[in-house]
């Protein structure tokens, strides 16, 4: 392909972008195909020669297409979203032209240093404390691994990864309904699934400050060390905000590492009526959330804070002599700043949207979306047959299919056939979660470009389908 062929096919692909964006109400929301479906209609080995762009458009429209779930359909409610939009997706096109690997500031100064003021931005915009220092993540995920490891590191004087961990008597806690991201980066941190303490929580889902004191110190008591303690604003499941001011204390006093998960609902915090969720962060040692989930910004892009930089840096530090630089100590070099070496340019889609959309504009689109919520939960609580089973903090409801005289166990197969029904039928797409062992359906309102009519279709068949399962 010379320079003439992809002028005329990048032109007809974003013509194809701009067609699908346009009809992606069409598609199922949840891919139809059935498991192998995709994979036998592929090839046993490659092409020997090259092919055409017609015949492999043609083939993506025809076997890749099917097998796709459209998370930036309006109509997709399920998990939390995944946004991208106009002006994040026309920065992704440059960062891919651009190919930029940016592992240190030397090898694309404008990355590093965009970065730094982007990640400035979010802290002025979610009034995160003046004193964090950010960098951009691929997940969440990495970030609370970054985060267990710094507190290992600092907790140990940073021999951990100079002599290993054999055994170790490091304690993390979390509630009972923290994401399981957390297992695995304790898993990963090799400071052992039992060491990991399922603190309870109370009857809205979050973690009883007092059940994690007395966690603590028994485990004092016993000889073990307290090291890490991950607090979430807005669960998985029911997005249950921890009471972080409370938790926060007790770090405080026992000098434990607190992180603070808030990876979807931390956008929230751009409106200034949802910052009670974050009081007590200034005494946190770390802090996550994704503008991939809720920001705008498509997949990947997650936003890590920390008090103590230098801690990051010294646990994740490996200077080899291919990467020593003139610039070094005077610029940020972000592959000291976290597990991967290579880099992608992720600022540059965040910088593209927070620009195209104003702070205001991102603040409109993030109460819209609550609102739609809150209002349809006001709809769903006054059905005789549904009933809302968590409350609705931000965008996400909570709720189940409840005809008269049926069990619990009834009441479980029946939501659980209602969400299998709607998602078959490709109209609209939802998840669930359980709450003391019911069935719960989850409903999140946020795609980017959602608007009322599809909450009002989504709520309209979500009805029909449950009176054609159980009255």
């Amino acid at each position: 392909m010379n320079t003439q062929d992809f002028r005329k096919h990048a032109h007809e692909l974003v013509d194809w972008m701009a067609d699908y964006f346009e009809n992606i109400e069409k598609y199922p929301v949840k891919s139809q195909v059935q498991p192998g479906e995709i994979y036998c209609q592929l090839p046993d080995s490659p092409p020997e020669n090259g092919e055409s762009m017609e015949k492999i458009m043609a083939d993506f429209e025809k076997i890749i297409l099917p097998g796709i779930t459209h998370w930036q359909s309006p109509n997709f409610h399920a998990f939390f979203t995944a946004n991208s939009s106009y002006p994040s997706v026309l920065a992704e096109m440059l960062t891919a032209t651009l190919g930029a690997q940016c592992m240190i500031w030397e090898t694309s100064p404008a990355a590093a240093e965009l970065e730094e003021q982007v990640l400035n931005w979010l802290k002025e915009m979610l009034a995160l404390p003046s004193h964090f220092e950010g960098v951009i993540q691929d997940t969440a995920s990495s970030a609370t691994l970054c985060a267990i490891l710094t507190a290992r590191e600092k907790a140990s004087n940073y021999q951990t990864n100079q002599q290993g961990l054999a055994k170790n008597s490091y304690r993390i806690y979390c509630s009972t309904q923290t994401h399981s991201s957390v297992d695995k980066a304790v898993r990963i941190a090799g400071l052992g699934h039992e060491n990991l303490v399922k603190v309870e929580v109370d009857e809205e889902q979050a973690l009883k400050p007092l059940a994690l004191q007395s966690a603590i110190e028994a485990d004092l008591q016993a000889g073990l060390h307290p090291l890490c303690v991950v607090a979430s604003l807005g669960t998985t499941g029911t997005t249950a905000v921890d009471p972080l001011a409370a938790i926060a204390q007790i770090c405080v006093e026992h000098k434990i590492w607190l992180h603070v998960d808030a990876a979807f609902s931390g956008t929230a915090l751009v409106l200034p009526e949802f910052r009670w969720i974050a009081r007590g962060l200034e005494f946190a040692d770390s802090f996550v959330f994704n503008p991939h989930k809720w920001m705008f910004t498509n997949f990947d892009c997650s936003a890590y804070y920390v008090k103590d930089v230098q801690a990051l840096i010294q646990t994740f530090s490996i200077l080899p002599e291919y990467l020593k630089t003139k610039t070094r100590g005077l610029v940020n070099d972000y592959r000291d700043w976290g597990i991967a070496l290579g880099r992608r340019f992720r600022a540059l889609k965040l910088w593209f949207v927070i620009r195209t959309f104003g702070v205001e504009g991102i603040r409109e689109r993030v109460r819209f979306h609550i609102d739609l919520a809150k209002n349809l939960s006001e709809v769903i609580a006054e059905h005789p047959h549904f009933e809302i089973m968590a409350p609705t903090l931000f965008n996400a409801l909570f709720f189940r299919f409840k005809p008269a005289l049926s069990s619990e166990d009834e009441l479980n197969t029946l939501n659980e056939q209602l969400v299998h029904a709607l998602n078959e039928s490709g109209s609209i797409y939802l998840t669930h979660t359980k709450i003391s062992g019911k069935y719960i359906i989850r409903m999140v309102i946020g795609q980017t470009y959602v608007e009322e009519r599809h909450v009002k279709k989504a709520w309209k068949i979500i009805q029909e389908t449950a009176h054609k399962l159980g009255g």
